[in-house]
């Protein structure tokens, strides 16, 4: 395209006219985040007059402890955050304010380059001040700089493009924000609401938050005693400091004991009934910043996978506790907080997924995991072991969702048997030896979902020396599927899916039937009459004689497959609108097998099939409702008689 001879140039300048829609309905999703950006802002402030006092460059604090009060005020409507930071003149109002959007973090930053100095910075006043016209009909800031000689200023404006600055009276250094409530906001002018918005999001910012005041029982001082001889009580008005500066995750692990562990565990979830297992403490400062600790809740066999446990901070300023994307899935499953400068705030999820930094914090966090369960394996293998029923699950949900983690799981991932032994891969390929591989050579390698309700199975099995394992839970089938593609040379089949003849197949099967091919066919309808229901196939098989009559199994990869798809195993969804389908093995050398063919009285041949079948359902654990109530009636009565 051709240019012009004259090239004219200029500034684009943002207005509150149309900043302000983008601020209501885009920047931020919630209205309470105004309180957020205030008062980090005001937290802001004070460290930066803490910083440049330092250098000696404006006037230092009066008070070593300076704070940041908010105050409400129902009957003028009003919000009040006020600090004792490093305040503005004119000028900077007129610089950081109006001109929205530029920062005067980036000056101080280039200014004073230390770590005190990036530290102290949580925000930056520009767009987040203006999240406060969000609930607010009109804004007042005022404010008098620590610069020396500097004079108190008035910034006021009612969200228009429209705003004065004019001289004030302000005797302390520091800025005052005093929010003027819209009708539609007065929610937030109730001492609940504020208070629970600054508990949450400010609960562990780095200078104190003063709202409101709290009454303390404490000696008095005159000695006067009551009528017990103790020394009276007195109350006492104190500000209600609303946080705790020096959070444990904010200290060296060095200086933290176990208790002072779990006394911060307490802190974060006070509504937690059980000790957390163990903890992670995350120290980084390159490549990136991060630090943090993480905590194992107690599991047992079930998945917490409620994802809001897990808090996101930056420089101490709550910011989420939604952390998806940010950790692996399966580390959503811990308790604990994380804090990084280094993570984007108020962007897309989307971003946050392709975001350089975010995905080297989640690959650090998910090595440091792993090499934490690592080092506990091989320090106190004894002690692991006695934790492993709570981090099995955990365990195996990283295995499936982060392939790194599973490789390195390889060093402490455990299998239990039903007898209570954990073992290694190799160790259990050891102890298993020849026994239970079947003629293809692969190792087999029977288990059970849950020993009790599985127990004829189970015994049936080790009674043959098999080691029987314990896959418990809902990721029991997708774990199982993932350990057979990680070691080829092995299969896993649970203890039900098959007769204890087949469940590994050896090439030495000679086993004979008592009944012929004839006998078989026409034993099979009188089988089927006590099974009516669609879905169960009956095939016939040489077993022991002392083996039960009817077993029923369901094959192992159908079971998976519906298994699979009920805790969202991906491509499975088919499988969950098929019908159950059942194999029920007649066992050919029962004695009842020849007893129901001989038997010419129907109604007998008919009950003493029924309670066949019955007890085979009842080993499956399909005989519910009204068939087990009739059941176990008839077991009393046969008892009586």
């Amino acid at each position: 395209m051709a240019t012009t001879e004259k090239t004219k140039k200029g500034s684009i300048n943002v207005t509150t006219e149309n900043i302000f829609p983008i601020i209501k309905k885009f920047l931020y999703s919630d209205h309470e985040i105004f309180l957020r950006e205030l008062v980090s802002n005001a937290v802001d402030a004070t460290q930066k007059r803490k910083t440049i006092a330092k250098a000696g460059d404006i006037v230092d604090f009066k008070d070593d402890n300076p704070q940041v009060i908010v105050k409400l005020d129902k009957d003028a409507k009003t919000i009040t955050i006020s600090d004792q930071g490093i305040g503005m003149t004119a000028d900077e109002i007129d610089k950081y304010i109006n001109q929205i959007a530029f920062s005067g973090a980036t000056e101080f930053l280039d200014k004073y380059k230390d770590d005190d100095a990036k530290q102290a910075i949580i925000g930056h006043f520009g767009l987040g001040f203006y999240s406060s016209f969000m609930v607010s009909e009109h804004v007042d800031i005022i404010s008098l700089s620590a610069t020396k000689g500097a004079k108190a200023v008035k910034w006021s404006c009612d969200g228009s493009p429209d705003y004065t600055i004019e001289s004030a009276k302000k005797k302390e250094v520091g800025t005052d924000i005093v929010l003027h409530i819209a009708e539609d906001s007065l929610e937030f002018l109730e001492d609940d609401k504020i208070g629970g918005i600054l508990n949450k999001y400010c609960k562990f910012m780095p200078v104190d938050i003063v709202f409101g005041k709290r009454s303390i029982q404490e000696e008095d001082t005159s000695g006067e005693k009551d009528e017990e001889g103790n020394i009276k009580q007195i109350s006492k008005e104190i500000d209600n400091v609303i946080n705790n500066t020096s959070p444990a995750w904010m200290k060296k692990p060095a200086d933290l004991n176990e208790e002072e562990y779990t006394k911060f565990y307490r802190e974060l979830y006070p509504m937690n009934m059980e000790d957390p297992l163990f903890n992670i403490h995350l120290n980084v400062d390159f490549p990136f910043n991060l630090t943090g600790i993480l905590y194992f809740p107690p599991l047992k066999k079930q998945m917490d996978l409620q994802k809001n446990k897990i808090h996101l901070y930056s420089n101490q300023v709550f910011i989420t506790d939604n952390v998806d994307n940010i950790v692996p899935d399966f580390l959503t499953m811990l308790h604990g907080v994380i804090d990084s400068p280094d993570i984007p705030l108020n962007v897309s999820r989307s971003y946050l997924q392709e975001d350089a930094n975010v995905k080297k914090i989640s690959g650090y966090i998910s090595k440091k995991v792993a090499d934490k369960l690592a080092s506990m394996f091989k320090k106190d293998r004894p002690a692991f072991e006695s934790q492993w029923d709570d981090l099995r699950i955990f365990v195996e949900y990283g295995i499936l969702t982060d392939e790194k983690f599973a490789e390195r799981s390889k060093k402490f991932y455990l299998y239990k048997d039903t007898e209570g032994k954990c073992m290694t891969h190799e160790e259990l390929i050891e102890a298993v030896g020849e026994t239970q591989k079947d003629k293809s050579g692969k190792i087999v390698f029977p288990y059970t979902s849950d020993a009790s309700a599985q127990h004829m199975f189970v015994k049936d099995a080790t009674d043959r020396g098999y080691k029987v394992l314990t896959m418990e839970g809902p990721l029991a089938a997708h774990v199982v599927g993932s350990l057979e593609q990680t070691h080829t040379d092995i299969q896993f089949k649970r203890v039900d899916s098959d007769i204890i003849e087949k469940l590994i197949e050896k090439e030495d099967d000679d086993s004979t039937s008592a009944l012929d091919e004839s006998a078989q066919k026409e034993l099979t309808p009188i089988v089927q009459g006590a099974f009516p229901e669609k879905g169960y196939d009956i095939k016939f098989a040489a077993m022991s004689p002392t083996s039960a009559p009817f077993v029923i199994t369901r094959s192992e990869w159908m079971r998976r497959m519906k298994e699979q798809q009920a805790v969202g195993g991906g491509g499975f969804q088919m499988f969950g609108d098929m019908p159950e389908k059942f194999d029920v093995t007649v066992n050919s050398n029962h004695p009842l097998a020849t007893q129901l063919l001989n038997e010419k009285d129907e109604e007998k041949r008919s009950a003493t099939v029924k309670e066949a079948a019955d007890l085979a359902r009842l080993s499956q654990g399909i005989l519910e409702g009204k068939e087990l109530a009739e059941f176990i009636s008839r077991g009393f009565k046969n008892l009586q008689s």
